[in-house]
């Protein structure tokens, strides 16, 4: 075929595969034909039915939301958390030693008259000691019980709280409540209230401020992750040990690990053995309900529990476990048997309130307590209510040993001690009865009266105005007739003393008994010589070693110094209680003589408080109206001792008078405070009897009345009471 003009032939490839088939590619070669025709595309499938899709995709938007919120909450509170830890870092002091005693007062550590250690009052504070100065085993027992990550985390345990959480649920309880999975460092964190300082204006007390700062809720516990994270960050892990170490309450009123070491075994925090330090760190957990003091057989299992714990730490190898479990820590005899608490605490209110209850020192006492003492007088005590009172008896009785200066020696307030318990020796004001009636007789033996002066024991009445007659009765309900005064207060008469302190005017006889230390009111009828009035045991005792120190006041006290912790020179001293001269001392003497007739007359009221081994002694008996108080209160050439025994309610006591139990009570201290001491001689003088003849009629003439004196109190008594 011939072609049209010049135009080329177009040239197309031969169709080879269908339409809708792809373009396949050509080789390299070239030719057409040569290639291997290329895969056809597969459209993608769609995975699942409508419903599904659906689902998943809403799924999807919702994880992409609380991703989303989760990442930008985490970002914020950390933001907050890392602001929150910088500004506690920067209010935390620089200088470890003001974060070591956070007590809002001080302690009081008393002294007995040998220099011992016997009471503690007040959060004990053993001084600043460090994490390296304790002894090694203290410190495993603490990181072992408390925080056995302590050294590889940051403040903070996600391990240890989760383990918390998960026993807590565990046992029924709330996922926060009980084990709260704490590092030492976030208990730290509570110990330092997280910087917040006691202000009495916030908080009542110190207690409702450490309550507040223990409270255990999810708000306070998030408060503590950045203190503890500051904790971290300002100190090295020894420092907050340190803090922890000194800070951490362990019961018995021991405020760190050096008071209580002292406290409970005697010895620095640096002498501990492995099952004293068991012990020790076991208290962390509920100090006052392990407190050895408390229950030594509980702190010691709770110690046992420890020491596993220091095994399984590598701390103890299987020997030393075995030897500590086989001598189980013990209390220092202080401790194991505390005394004196009815003294100590007498100490505390009667000291100066600034270096007692209310001191923001530490202040070490010197007392006048007599250990030796206080034990026989316990034990006293002790013997006679369970060998002769009946078993159920809730009558309650008081000793009081005193020397004739007023140093009191040793004090029991009654049967069991409460700390901070009414103490009957020096609270209680009960009727004084017949022991007052020595401060009569005294008083008529600094008048010029005789012990060999007659008085006459008859009925009488007495007008008193404003109240009519008054007539006293003798115990006995009789009268003897004429009689020594030795011998009316040997048989402790009634009207005698009646007679006598009528005689010389009731407000001389009340000027006496004020200026031997009875300053409570005292009676203003003619009662006052029966001991109407009312007085504690401490004033009588006081009172009647007056009598024995020839005459003079004394004043009691139970301390000669005071000193502050780590200081020598004390801030107060006391060197005697005897103040100024109430009678002579030559009356003193003779009365003493006739207290001494109380005891040794075969009709004395106190013949059941006589002493073995020819012992002097001398004293009075006090019985009030129906029983109600029974007093025997004497003493020998070394001691005054005073006893008094009731009922707290005030009920009268059944077939109690004072020449009874208090006079065998009072022989029994006596003779334990004077086991193995020498023989002393009262300072007495014995008055040259006279040579009387018995009277032939009661009242009236015909009988020697002995020097002028008598004439002069029958003559008053006869013409201004009418006697008869």
């Amino acid at each position: 075929m011939a072609s049209s003009g010049n135009r080329r032939t177009r040239l197309v490839a031969d169709k080879r595969t269908p339409a809708t088939q792809p373009r396949a590619r050509t080789g390299r070669s070239g030719s057409g034909g040569g290639g291997r025709p290329p895969r056809a595309r597969k459209s993608p499938k769609k995975k699942g039915n409508v419903i599904t899709r659906f689902f998943g995709g809403i799924l999807r938007f919702v994880w992409r939301i609380i991703w989303g919120v989760f990442w930008r909450v985490t970002a914020v509170v950390s933001l907050a958390m890392a602001a929150a830890t910088l500004y506690f870092y920067s209010t935390m002091p620089n200088d470890l030693n003001d974060m070591l005693d956070g007590r809002a007062r001080g302690s009081v550590t008393m002294l007995d008259a040998d220099g011992e250690v016997f009471a503690w009052r007040g959060e004990s504070f053993g001084g600043f000691t460090s994490s390296d100065m304790v002894s090694p085993h203290l410190r495993n027992a603490i990181v072992a019980t408390e925080d056995r990550r302590f050294y590889r985390h940051f403040g903070v345990s996600p391990r240890g709280i989760a383990g918390a959480i998960r026993s807590n649920l565990a046992a029924g309880r709330g996922p926060f409540s009980g084990a709260g999975g704490s590092t030492i460092t976030q208990q730290v964190s509570k110990l330092l209230c997280l910087g917040t300082a006691f202000d009495p204006d916030v908080w009542a007390s110190e207690s409702d401020y450490e309550s507040d700062c223990r409270q255990g809720t999810l708000w306070r516990k998030i408060q503590e992750l950045p203190y503890a994270f500051a904790l971290e960050l300002r100190f090295t892990k020894a420092e907050i040990l340190t803090i922890y170490i000194n800070r951490a309450f362990l019961g018995a009123g021991s405020r760190g690990f050096e008071a209580a070491a002292q406290r409970y075994f005697g010895h620095s925090a640096a002498q501990v053995a492995p099952q004293e330090a068991a012990l020790l760190a076991g208290l962390l957990v509920a100090p006052s309900y392990y407190a050895p003091t408390r229950n030594l057989e509980r702190a010691q299992e709770r110690a046992n529990v420890v020491l596993g714990l220091m095994a399984e730490e590598g701390y103890l190898t299987e020997a030393e476990l075995a030897a500590a479990r086989a001598n189980p820590a013990t209390l220092h005899e202080a401790a194991e048997t505390p005394m004196g608490g009815y003294f100590a605490d007498w100490v505390m209110q009667s000291g100066p309130a600034w270096l007692t209850r209310d001191t923001t020192e530490d202040v070490f006492i010197q007392t006048t307590l007599d250990q030796r003492i206080q034990h026989a007088a316990e034990d006293a005590l002790a013997v006679v209510f369970q060998e002769r009172v009946r078993d159920g008896s809730e009558a309650e009785a008081a000793i009081l040993v005193m020397s004739a200066d007023g140093a009191v020696r040793a004090m029991v307030g009654g049967r069991e001690y409460v700390q901070g318990g009414f103490n009957r020796a020096s609270q209680a004001r009960r009727q004084t009865g017949s022991a007052f009636k020595p401060f009569v007789y005294a008083l008529a033996m600094d008048m010029g009266y005789e012990p060999f002066d007659l008085v006459e024991d008859a009925p009488l009445t007495i007008d008193v105005p404003g109240s009519g007659p008054w007539t006293p009765r003798n115990y006995t309900n009789d009268f003897l007739g004429f009689m020594t005064l030795t011998e009316a207060l040997a048989r402790s008469q009634n009207i005698p003393a009646v007679r006598i302190s009528e005689a010389m005017g009731r407000e001389r006889v009340r000027q006496a008994a004020n200026g031997f230390g009875l300053h409570s009111d005292l009676a203003e009828g003619p009662a006052l010589a029966l001991g109407a009035s009312e007085a504690t045991l401490l004033d009588m005792t006081s009172a009647y070693a007056g009598i024995l120190n020839g005459g003079s006041s004394v004043s009691p006290y139970g301390f000669t110094s005071l000193t502050l912790a780590g200081e020598t020179t004390p801030l107060m001293r006391i060197g005697s209680g005897i103040g100024e001269r109430v009678i002579s001392e030559n009356a003193a003497h003779q009365l003493i003589w006739m207290m001494s007739q109380v005891i040794n007359s075969p009709q004395g009221t106190g013949r059941r408080a006589a002493l073995p081994d020819g012992r002097e002694a001398a004293g009075k008996t006090g019985t009030t109206q129906a029983a109600r108080d029974a007093w025997f209160i004497g003493f020998t050439a070394d001691y005054v001792v005073g006893v008094w025994m009731g009922n707290d309610d005030n009920t009268p006591l059944s077939g109690v008078t004072g020449g009874g139990l208090p006079a065998e009570i009072w022989r029994e201290t006596m003779i334990r405070i004077n086991e193995g001491q020498p023989l002393h001689r009262l300072p007495m003088i014995e008055p040259r009897r006279p040579d009387l003849e018995p009277p032939t009629t009661r009242g009236t003439g015909g009988q020697r009345t002995g020097p002028s004196l008598q004439d002069s109190i029958m003559g008053v008594l006869n013409g201004i009471l009418g006697g008869n």
